[in-house]
Protein backbone atom coordinates (compact mmCIF):
# COMPACT_ATOMS: atom_id res chain seq x y z
CA UNK A 1 0.00 0.00 0.00
CA UNK A 2 1.56 3.38 -1.10
CA UNK A 3 2.57 6.14 1.71
CA UNK A 4 -0.10 8.85 2.11
CA UNK A 5 2.93 11.06 0.96
CA UNK A 6 3.15 9.18 -1.86
CA UNK A 7 -0.11 10.38 -3.44
CA UNK A 8 -0.34 13.68 -1.94
CA UNK A 9 -1.88 16.74 -3.16
CA UNK A 10 1.56 17.95 -4.30
CA UNK A 11 2.25 15.16 -6.13
CA UNK A 12 -0.77 14.73 -7.65
CA UNK A 13 -0.31 18.12 -9.22
CA UNK A 14 2.93 17.27 -10.34
CA UNK A 15 1.79 14.37 -12.42
CA UNK A 16 -1.33 16.04 -13.91
CA UNK A 17 1.40 18.61 -14.99
CA UNK A 18 3.78 16.64 -15.95
CA UNK A 19 2.61 13.06 -17.13
CA UNK A 20 -0.82 12.84 -17.57
CA UNK A 21 -1.65 11.74 -21.36
CA UNK A 22 -4.74 14.51 -22.08
CA UNK A 23 -4.06 14.67 -25.26
CA UNK A 24 -4.51 10.54 -25.79
CA UNK A 25 -7.05 10.81 -23.70
CA UNK A 26 -8.81 13.37 -25.61
CA UNK A 27 -8.47 11.58 -29.30
CA UNK A 28 -9.51 8.09 -27.54
CA UNK A 29 -12.71 9.61 -26.10
CA UNK A 30 -13.11 11.82 -29.48
CA UNK A 31 -12.44 9.78 -31.92
CA UNK A 32 -11.24 12.32 -34.13
CA UNK A 33 -8.59 14.82 -33.93
CA UNK A 34 -11.28 17.84 -34.25
CA UNK A 35 -13.27 18.12 -30.84
CA UNK A 36 -17.07 16.71 -31.69
CA UNK A 37 -19.55 15.81 -29.33
CA UNK A 38 -18.42 12.49 -28.40
CA UNK A 39 -15.93 14.63 -26.16
CA UNK A 40 -17.86 18.10 -25.40
CA UNK A 41 -20.81 16.59 -24.53
CA UNK A 42 -19.54 13.68 -22.26
CA UNK A 43 -19.23 14.11 -18.84
CA UNK A 44 -16.40 13.74 -16.43
CA UNK A 45 -16.97 13.14 -12.38
CA UNK A 46 -14.04 14.57 -10.15
CA UNK A 47 -12.93 12.97 -6.92
CA UNK A 48 -11.43 16.19 -4.74
CA UNK A 49 -9.46 15.70 -1.31
CA UNK A 50 -12.17 14.97 1.58
CA UNK A 51 -14.69 12.67 -0.84
CA UNK A 52 -15.97 15.41 -2.42
CA UNK A 53 -17.39 14.66 -5.61
CA UNK A 54 -18.38 16.85 -8.25
CA UNK A 55 -20.46 15.60 -11.39
CA UNK A 56 -21.17 16.81 -14.86
CA UNK A 57 -17.79 18.53 -15.89
CA UNK A 58 -17.68 19.21 -19.50
CA UNK A 59 -15.01 20.35 -21.85
CA UNK A 60 -14.58 21.57 -25.26
CA UNK A 61 -11.08 19.92 -25.61
CA UNK A 62 -7.94 18.55 -24.28
CA UNK A 63 -6.67 21.88 -23.06
CA UNK A 64 -9.40 23.23 -21.02
CA UNK A 65 -9.90 19.19 -19.55
CA UNK A 66 -6.10 19.78 -18.06
CA UNK A 67 -6.67 23.26 -16.94
CA UNK A 68 -9.84 22.45 -14.72
CA UNK A 69 -7.72 18.86 -13.64
CA UNK A 70 -4.62 21.08 -12.49
CA UNK A 71 -7.12 23.76 -10.85
CA UNK A 72 -8.85 20.93 -9.02
CA UNK A 73 -6.28 18.88 -8.33
CA UNK A 74 -8.43 14.93 -8.01
CA UNK A 75 -7.52 12.39 -6.55
CA UNK A 76 -9.08 10.66 -9.42
CA UNK A 77 -11.46 11.68 -12.15
CA UNK A 78 -14.13 9.31 -14.14
CA UNK A 79 -15.91 9.17 -17.43
CA UNK A 80 -18.83 8.88 -18.31
CA UNK A 81 -21.37 8.96 -21.57
CA UNK A 82 -21.70 11.72 -24.38
CA UNK A 83 -24.97 12.92 -23.17
CA UNK A 84 -27.83 14.83 -26.05
CA UNK A 85 -26.64 18.01 -24.95
CA UNK A 86 -23.68 19.59 -22.91
CA UNK A 87 -23.49 17.89 -18.95
CA UNK A 88 -22.78 21.63 -17.63
CA UNK A 89 -26.35 23.14 -19.46
CA UNK A 90 -28.63 19.92 -17.94
CA UNK A 91 -30.60 21.94 -16.16
CA UNK A 92 -31.51 24.14 -18.78
CA UNK A 93 -32.11 21.42 -21.20
CA UNK A 94 -34.26 19.17 -18.37
CA UNK A 95 -36.50 22.37 -18.29
CA UNK A 96 -37.44 21.78 -21.68
CA UNK A 97 -40.18 18.85 -22.42
CA UNK A 98 -39.85 17.31 -18.85
CA UNK A 99 -36.00 16.50 -19.10
CA UNK A 100 -36.37 14.14 -22.48
CA UNK A 101 -33.68 16.67 -24.36
CA UNK A 102 -30.79 15.65 -21.25
CA UNK A 103 -30.44 12.09 -22.15
CA UNK A 104 -27.29 9.52 -22.20
CA UNK A 105 -26.66 8.71 -25.98
CA UNK A 106 -23.53 7.24 -26.89
CA UNK A 107 -20.96 5.52 -23.99
CA UNK A 108 -17.96 2.64 -24.60
CA UNK A 109 -19.36 -0.73 -23.45
CA UNK A 110 -17.33 -1.20 -20.72
CA UNK A 111 -16.97 -3.98 -17.77
CA UNK A 112 -14.85 -3.92 -14.63
CA UNK A 113 -13.57 -7.59 -13.43
CA UNK A 114 -12.25 -7.35 -9.64
CA UNK A 115 -9.88 -9.51 -7.78
CA UNK A 116 -12.19 -9.75 -4.82
CA UNK A 117 -14.95 -11.65 -6.43
CA UNK A 118 -12.53 -14.80 -6.84
CA UNK A 119 -11.80 -14.70 -3.26
CA UNK A 120 -14.58 -18.06 -3.27
CA UNK A 121 -11.74 -19.79 -4.79
CA UNK A 122 -8.40 -18.20 -4.42
CA UNK A 123 -5.99 -19.06 -1.41
CA UNK A 124 -2.81 -16.55 -1.73
CA UNK A 125 -4.68 -13.58 -1.03
CA UNK A 126 -7.79 -12.06 0.08
CA UNK A 127 -9.84 -8.83 0.27
CA UNK A 128 -7.20 -5.67 -1.48
CA UNK A 129 -4.89 -7.88 -1.91
CA UNK A 130 -3.38 -9.60 -5.05
CA UNK A 131 -0.04 -11.18 -6.42
CA UNK A 132 1.22 -12.78 -9.76
CA UNK A 133 -0.41 -16.29 -8.22
CA UNK A 134 -4.07 -14.80 -8.25
CA UNK A 135 -3.10 -12.58 -11.50
CA UNK A 136 -3.73 -15.47 -13.12
CA UNK A 137 -7.75 -15.41 -12.54
CA UNK A 138 -7.72 -12.68 -14.05
CA UNK A 139 -5.57 -13.16 -16.85
CA UNK A 140 -7.62 -15.96 -17.42
CA UNK A 141 -10.87 -13.68 -17.34
CA UNK A 142 -9.54 -11.22 -20.12
CA UNK A 143 -8.35 -14.45 -22.78
CA UNK A 144 -11.61 -15.52 -22.81
CA UNK A 145 -13.71 -12.15 -22.51
CA UNK A 146 -11.42 -10.67 -25.25
CA UNK A 147 -12.19 -13.60 -27.44
CA UNK A 148 -16.13 -13.38 -26.66
CA UNK A 149 -16.50 -9.97 -27.51
CA UNK A 150 -14.39 -10.20 -30.62
CA UNK A 151 -15.75 -13.66 -32.33
CA UNK A 152 -19.46 -13.60 -31.16
CA UNK A 153 -20.24 -9.93 -31.23
CA UNK A 154 -17.47 -8.98 -33.66
CA UNK A 155 -15.80 -6.18 -31.80
CA UNK A 156 -12.36 -4.81 -32.71
CA UNK A 157 -11.51 -1.90 -29.96
CA UNK A 158 -10.96 -3.31 -27.23
CA UNK A 159 -8.89 -1.54 -24.61
CA UNK A 160 -8.06 -2.78 -21.43
CA UNK A 161 -6.94 -1.02 -18.24
CA UNK A 162 -5.55 -2.15 -15.13
CA UNK A 163 -7.72 -0.60 -12.25
CA UNK A 164 -4.18 0.26 -9.91
CA UNK A 165 -5.09 -1.91 -7.31
CA UNK A 166 -7.03 -5.37 -7.56
CA UNK A 167 -8.60 -5.31 -11.11
CA UNK A 168 -9.01 -5.09 -14.68
CA UNK A 169 -11.71 -2.52 -16.36
CA UNK A 170 -12.75 -2.62 -20.58
CA UNK A 171 -13.66 -0.18 -22.91
CA UNK A 172 -15.05 -1.20 -26.40
CA UNK A 173 -15.04 1.89 -28.45
CA UNK A 174 -16.59 0.22 -31.64
CA UNK A 175 -19.17 2.22 -33.19
CA UNK A 176 -22.25 -0.18 -32.88
CA UNK A 177 -21.22 -1.13 -29.36
CA UNK A 178 -21.38 3.28 -27.86
CA UNK A 179 -24.66 3.00 -29.44
CA UNK A 180 -26.00 0.14 -27.10
CA UNK A 181 -29.13 0.80 -25.50
CA UNK A 182 -29.12 0.04 -21.71
CA UNK A 183 -31.49 -2.98 -22.71
CA UNK A 184 -29.21 -4.14 -25.16
CA UNK A 185 -26.23 -3.43 -23.10
CA UNK A 186 -28.09 -5.94 -20.31
CA UNK A 187 -28.51 -8.77 -23.02
CA UNK A 188 -24.67 -8.82 -24.08
CA UNK A 189 -24.14 -8.72 -19.76
CA UNK A 190 -26.69 -11.67 -19.58
CA UNK A 191 -24.98 -13.14 -22.67
CA UNK A 192 -21.69 -13.17 -21.13
CA UNK A 193 -22.81 -14.43 -17.42
CA UNK A 194 -22.30 -17.86 -16.34
CA UNK A 195 -21.31 -17.23 -12.70
CA UNK A 196 -24.39 -16.93 -10.73
CA UNK A 197 -25.59 -17.64 -7.36
CA UNK A 198 -24.50 -15.91 -3.80
CA UNK A 199 -22.53 -17.59 -0.85
CA UNK A 200 -25.41 -20.35 -0.06
CA UNK A 201 -25.50 -21.86 -3.64
CA UNK A 202 -22.84 -24.22 -4.27
CA UNK A 203 -23.14 -25.07 -8.06
CA UNK A 204 -22.93 -21.52 -9.81
CA UNK A 205 -22.68 -22.48 -13.64
CA UNK A 206 -26.26 -23.98 -15.41
CA UNK A 207 -26.19 -23.18 -18.21
CA UNK A 208 -26.31 -26.57 -20.13
CA UNK A 209 -28.97 -27.22 -22.71
CA UNK A 210 -32.03 -29.55 -21.71
CA UNK A 211 -30.66 -33.01 -20.58
CA UNK A 212 -32.07 -36.44 -19.80
CA UNK A 213 -31.47 -38.35 -16.84
CA UNK A 214 -28.41 -39.64 -18.59
CA UNK A 215 -27.35 -36.82 -20.76
CA UNK A 216 -26.59 -33.66 -18.89
CA UNK A 217 -27.42 -31.46 -21.78
CA UNK A 218 -24.91 -29.64 -24.24
CA UNK A 219 -22.20 -26.82 -23.44
CA UNK A 220 -22.90 -24.04 -25.71
CA UNK A 221 -20.72 -23.66 -28.14
CA UNK A 222 -20.06 -19.99 -27.06
CA UNK A 223 -18.63 -21.19 -24.06
CA UNK A 224 -15.87 -24.36 -25.76
CA UNK A 225 -13.26 -21.63 -25.74
CA UNK A 226 -14.00 -20.88 -22.32
CA UNK A 227 -13.71 -24.27 -21.06
CA UNK A 228 -11.05 -24.72 -23.17
CA UNK A 229 -8.84 -21.77 -21.37
CA UNK A 230 -9.96 -22.70 -18.20
CA UNK A 231 -8.46 -26.58 -18.91
CA UNK A 232 -5.61 -24.72 -19.90
CA UNK A 233 -4.63 -23.18 -16.66
CA UNK A 234 -6.47 -25.59 -14.68
CA UNK A 235 -3.42 -27.87 -13.25
CA UNK A 236 -1.20 -24.77 -12.92
CA UNK A 237 -4.11 -23.26 -11.18
CA UNK A 238 -4.10 -25.78 -8.65
CA UNK A 239 -0.55 -25.93 -8.23
CA UNK A 240 -0.35 -22.07 -7.14
CA UNK A 241 -3.69 -22.31 -5.58
CA UNK A 242 -4.52 -25.74 -3.79
CA UNK A 243 -7.70 -24.99 -3.87
CA UNK A 244 -8.45 -28.71 -2.84
CA UNK A 245 -5.78 -28.94 0.08
CA UNK A 246 -8.10 -27.47 2.89
CA UNK A 247 -11.38 -29.12 4.09
CA UNK A 248 -13.50 -26.67 3.38
CA UNK A 249 -12.21 -26.78 -0.22
CA UNK A 250 -12.13 -30.20 -1.04
CA UNK A 251 -15.69 -30.56 0.59
CA UNK A 252 -16.74 -27.42 -1.94
CA UNK A 253 -15.48 -29.77 -4.65
CA UNK A 254 -17.69 -32.48 -4.37
CA UNK A 255 -20.86 -30.43 -3.69
CA UNK A 256 -20.54 -30.18 -7.27
CA UNK A 257 -20.36 -33.55 -8.43
CA UNK A 258 -23.76 -35.16 -8.99
CA UNK A 259 -23.00 -39.10 -8.58
CA UNK A 260 -23.21 -39.83 -4.70
CA UNK A 261 -21.47 -42.78 -4.72
CA UNK A 262 -18.66 -41.30 -6.12
CA UNK A 263 -18.94 -38.32 -3.45
CA UNK A 264 -18.98 -41.12 -1.02
CA UNK A 265 -16.33 -42.92 -2.03
CA UNK A 266 -13.84 -39.41 -1.79
CA UNK A 267 -15.15 -38.72 0.90
CA UNK A 268 -13.91 -41.22 3.00
CA UNK A 269 -10.99 -41.55 1.55
CA UNK A 270 -9.78 -37.66 1.93
CA UNK A 271 -10.77 -37.75 5.40
CA UNK A 272 -8.18 -40.51 6.13
CA UNK A 273 -5.51 -38.32 3.92
CA UNK A 274 -6.11 -34.79 4.46
CA UNK A 275 -2.58 -34.22 3.16
CA UNK A 276 -3.12 -34.47 -0.15
CA UNK A 277 -2.64 -31.81 -2.71
CA UNK A 278 -4.98 -30.75 -4.89
CA UNK A 279 -3.87 -31.85 -8.47
CA UNK A 280 -4.22 -35.20 -6.70
CA UNK A 281 -7.39 -34.99 -5.56
CA UNK A 282 -8.48 -33.75 -9.05
CA UNK A 283 -7.17 -36.91 -10.73
CA UNK A 284 -8.59 -39.17 -8.41
CA UNK A 285 -12.02 -37.70 -8.81
CA UNK A 286 -11.65 -37.98 -13.10
CA UNK A 287 -10.37 -41.74 -11.85
CA UNK A 288 -14.10 -42.47 -10.16
CA UNK A 289 -15.73 -40.14 -12.56
CA UNK A 290 -13.93 -42.39 -16.24
CA UNK A 291 -16.64 -44.63 -17.37
CA UNK A 292 -19.63 -43.72 -15.16
CA UNK A 293 -21.26 -41.85 -18.35
CA UNK A 294 -21.92 -38.17 -19.74
CA UNK A 295 -23.56 -36.47 -16.46
CA UNK A 296 -20.40 -36.63 -14.34
CA UNK A 297 -17.82 -36.31 -17.03
CA UNK A 298 -19.99 -32.88 -17.76
CA UNK A 299 -19.81 -32.07 -14.28
CA UNK A 300 -16.00 -31.75 -14.63
CA UNK A 301 -16.49 -29.09 -17.18
CA UNK A 302 -18.70 -27.51 -15.34
CA UNK A 303 -16.44 -27.45 -12.11
CA UNK A 304 -13.53 -25.84 -14.14
CA UNK A 305 -15.91 -23.22 -15.57
CA UNK A 306 -16.96 -22.20 -12.28
CA UNK A 307 -13.59 -21.68 -11.00
CA UNK A 308 -11.97 -20.11 -13.69
CA UNK A 309 -14.94 -17.92 -15.74
CA UNK A 310 -14.72 -14.44 -15.71
CA UNK A 311 -16.50 -12.48 -12.90
CA UNK A 312 -18.48 -9.66 -14.16
CA UNK A 313 -19.79 -6.89 -12.12
CA UNK A 314 -22.88 -6.42 -14.38
CA UNK A 315 -24.17 -3.21 -13.02
CA UNK A 316 -21.09 -1.57 -14.29
CA UNK A 317 -21.81 -2.96 -17.83
CA UNK A 318 -25.38 -2.77 -17.85
CA UNK A 319 -26.38 1.45 -17.78
CA UNK A 320 -24.97 4.03 -20.16
CA UNK A 321 -24.27 6.61 -17.70
CA UNK A 322 -22.45 4.58 -15.32
CA UNK A 323 -19.33 6.61 -14.72
CA UNK A 324 -15.59 4.61 -14.88
CA UNK A 325 -12.14 5.87 -13.88
CA UNK A 326 -10.02 7.30 -16.15
CA UNK A 327 -7.23 5.09 -17.62
CA UNK A 328 -3.62 6.83 -16.09
CA UNK A 329 -5.06 7.97 -13.38
CA UNK A 330 -3.57 7.36 -10.03
CA UNK A 331 -4.78 5.06 -7.22
CA UNK A 332 -4.63 6.68 -4.02
CA UNK A 333 -4.46 3.36 -1.85
CA UNK A 334 -1.41 2.17 -4.10
CA UNK A 335 0.25 5.06 -5.89
CA UNK A 336 0.18 2.97 -9.43
CA UNK A 337 -0.98 4.52 -12.34
CA UNK A 338 -4.06 2.76 -14.11
CA UNK A 339 -2.12 1.40 -17.30
CA UNK A 340 -3.68 -0.41 -20.27
CA UNK A 341 -2.36 -4.22 -20.30
CA UNK A 342 -1.82 -6.29 -23.81
CA UNK A 343 -4.20 -9.01 -23.98
CA UNK A 344 -1.97 -11.09 -25.77
CA UNK A 345 0.41 -10.97 -23.32
CA UNK A 346 -1.79 -10.24 -20.36
CA UNK A 347 -0.41 -13.52 -18.23
CA UNK A 348 3.11 -11.44 -18.31
CA UNK A 349 1.75 -8.86 -16.85
CA UNK A 350 2.61 -7.97 -12.86
CA UNK A 351 0.60 -5.49 -11.40
CA UNK A 352 3.24 -5.21 -8.53
CA UNK A 353 5.67 -3.96 -11.23
CA UNK A 354 3.17 -1.14 -12.68
CA UNK A 355 5.20 2.29 -12.22
CA UNK A 356 4.27 4.39 -9.08
CA UNK A 357 3.74 8.17 -9.34
CA UNK A 358 6.54 9.06 -7.33
CA UNK A 359 8.96 6.37 -9.18
CA UNK A 360 7.54 8.23 -12.44
CA UNK A 361 7.84 11.67 -10.62
CA UNK A 362 11.92 11.02 -9.98
CA UNK A 363 12.55 9.50 -13.73
CA UNK A 364 11.29 13.04 -14.83
CA UNK A 365 13.79 14.73 -12.40
CA UNK A 366 16.42 12.21 -13.72
CA UNK A 367 15.68 13.12 -17.30
CA UNK A 368 16.30 16.80 -16.97
CA UNK A 369 14.30 20.11 -17.79
CA UNK A 370 11.73 19.93 -20.54
CA UNK A 371 11.16 16.03 -19.82
CA UNK A 372 7.76 14.80 -20.14
CA UNK A 373 5.73 11.32 -19.90
CA UNK A 374 8.16 10.16 -23.09
CA UNK A 375 11.13 9.99 -20.95
CA UNK A 376 9.58 7.63 -18.36
CA UNK A 377 8.47 3.69 -17.72
CA UNK A 378 4.75 5.52 -18.52
CA UNK A 379 5.96 5.54 -22.37
CA UNK A 380 5.41 1.99 -23.20
CA UNK A 381 1.74 2.91 -21.89
CA UNK A 382 0.86 5.65 -23.88
CA UNK A 383 2.34 4.36 -26.93
CA UNK A 384 -0.46 1.22 -26.11
CA UNK A 385 -3.12 3.81 -26.12
CA UNK A 386 -2.16 5.64 -28.84
CA UNK A 387 -2.04 2.15 -31.29
CA UNK A 388 -5.30 1.61 -29.92
CA UNK A 389 -6.60 4.96 -30.95
CA UNK A 390 -5.28 4.85 -34.29
CA UNK A 391 -7.27 1.64 -34.95
CA UNK A 392 -10.27 3.68 -33.65
CA UNK A 393 -9.24 6.67 -36.05
CA UNK A 394 -8.83 4.39 -39.16
CA UNK A 395 -12.59 2.53 -39.01
CA UNK A 396 -13.78 5.70 -38.41
CA UNK A 397 -12.40 7.34 -41.35
CA UNK A 398 -13.56 3.96 -43.39
CA UNK A 399 -16.76 4.54 -42.07
CA UNK A 400 -17.03 8.27 -43.49
CA UNK A 401 -15.75 7.11 -47.04
CA UNK A 402 -18.65 4.73 -47.34
CA UNK A 403 -21.25 6.86 -46.41
CA UNK A 404 -20.19 9.35 -48.74
CA UNK A 405 -20.13 6.57 -51.58
CA UNK A 406 -23.33 5.60 -50.24
CA UNK A 407 -24.21 9.51 -50.93
CA UNK A 408 -22.87 9.82 -53.93
CA UNK A 409 -24.55 6.64 -55.10
CA UNK A 410 -27.61 7.35 -54.05
CA UNK A 411 -27.43 11.50 -55.68
CA UNK A 412 -26.76 9.42 -58.44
Amino acid sequence: MADSAETSPEVMLQFYRMLYPFKSIFTWLNQEHVPKDLFTNREFAFTLQGDVYLRYNCFLNAEELKKQVCALNPTRFEIGPMYSSRPSERKLARSVKSGKLFTPLKRELVFDIDMTDYDGVRTCCTSAGICKRCWAFIANAVRVLDSALRTQFGYHHLLWVYSGRRGIHLWVSDDEAMGLTDELRRAVVGALTVIEGGKEMAKKVNVRGIGTKSHPGDLPPSLWHARDEGSRMWYPLLDNQECFLSEDGWRTLLKLVPDKKIVETLEERWEKQPGIESSKKWDELKAEVKGTGARNLAALEDIILQYTYPRLDAEVSKHRNHLLKAPFCVHPKTGRVCVPVDPNRVENFDPNAVPTVMQLLQELDKAGEGANWEHTSLKPYVDMLDRHVMGILDDVRRRERARTVLQHDLNW
